[in-house]
C-alpha cells in the first residue's frame, strides 16, 4: 500500500527521503490514473524493497503539482535522495501503461 502525501508533508517527505522515490501525480476523477492505480499498488508492493512508493492527489492541490511540474494526469515523479530524477507523463503513460514505469523504474535502479 502506498502512503497519501498531503500539501502539508510533501516537500518535507521529499526533500528528507533517502533512495528512489516515486509519486503518482493522480485525482479520483481521472479515469486513466484509476485504471492504472491497482497497479501501480501492485508494482509498490513488489518493489518496495529498491523504492519507496508514495501518492498525492492533485485534487485541491494544484498549485502543488504545478511546482513539481506536473501538467497533467496521470504523471510518475521520480526522486532519488530528494532530487527530481525522472517525470513520466500523461502521453507516455498512455502509449505504454505500466510498462513504461516498469522500464524507467528498471533503469534508475541499475544506475543506484
Amino acid at each position: 500500500m502506498m502512503e497519501h502525501l498531503t500539501k502539508e508533508n510533501f516537500e518535507e517527505t521529499i526533500q528528507n527521503s533517502k533512495g528512489l522515490v516515486m509519486v503518482d501525480f493522480f485525482s479520483p476523477k481521472c479515469v486513466p490514473c484509476m485504471a492504472l492505480m491497482p497497479d501501480v499498488e501492485k508494482l509498490a508492493d513488489e518493489k518496495s524493497d529498491v523504492c519507496t512508493f508514495y501518492a498525492f492527489d492533485t485534487t485541491g492541490n494544484m498549485r502543488m503539482a504545478m511546482k513539481q511540474k506536473v501538467m497533467g494526469i496521470p504523471a510518475y515523479l521520480f526522486y532519488k535522495d530528494g532530487e527530481k530524477v525522472a517525470t513520466l507523463g500523461k502521453d507516455i503513460l498512455e502509449e505504454k501503461g505500466m510498462a513504461a514505469v516498469t522500464e524507467k523504474l528498471d533503469e534508475l535502479t541499475e544506475t543506484a
